[in-house]
């Protein structure tokens, strides 16, 4: 028993030390969180998610997968894409404030965006398959009969971290409801996620 409980406090620690960086994910789970648009529904697919990813690595997925770097070169160049152009659309809430800074209400279909994109930044993030498939693999892998808990440990972290990061961002919803705190979030989103996306595709 102690050696289990061990176990999931290590994977607890190890997962939310790679979760909570900042990165693309991190700031879109902010932004639907302070916006209060499809929280829910963005919390469970991200920690969905990575209980996936964190399954296969440690199954040993992230040893197949790595014999074929070209697999995860093009994961880079589709996700640094992505990163770039979704960069630059928070850049341009920078610049027109108005087509984005809307706190209110919910347009139509724009819980299927927030899904969208959600699985987008989830999926196409080599980031993601880095830490969750191969590190998390990896030291799962040295745990022996007791990886599958330690994976446990790190899928808890992932539940907790976008659970606190989706709901609790309506603390500063007072805050972040005027125009100008929204443009200082789209600018830390859109240096983040032009930066990663610069990075993905310099080095694909």
């Amino acid at each position: 028993m102690n050696q289990a409980l061990t176990a999931v406090a290590a994977g607890f620690g190890t997962g939310l030390s790679l979760i909570v960086a900042i990165g693309a994910q991190n700031a879109f789970v902010l932004r639907q969180g302070v916006r209060r648009d499809a929280v829910l529904a963005v919390v469970g697919i991200c920690a969905l998610s990575d209980a996936v990813l964190i399954a296969l690595g440690v199954g040993g997925v992230g040893a197949v997968v790595v014999a074929w770097p070209g697999a995860l070169r093009a994961v880079g160049l589709v996700g640094g894409a992505f990163l770039l152009c979704y960069g630059a659309l928070a850049a341009r809430r920078v610049l027109r404030p108005g087509t984005g800074l809307r706190t209110e209400g919910e347009a139509v279909g724009s819980r299927r965006r927030a899904v969208l994109t959600c699985l987008a930044m989830t999926w196409l993030n080599p980031h993601v398959y880095l830490d969750t498939v191969f590190l998390l693999g990896s030291l799962a892998a040295g745990r022996g009969p007791l990886r599958w808990t330690f994976g446990l440990g790190a899928a808890l972290a992932s539940v907790c971290w976008f659970a606190a990061l989706g709901f609790g961002a309506r603390l500063l919803g007072r805050f972040l409801a005027r125009p100008a705190a929204w443009r200082v979030l789209d600018g830390l989103v859109a240096v983040t996620m032009l930066a990663l996306g610069a990075t993905l595709v310099a080095g694909a």
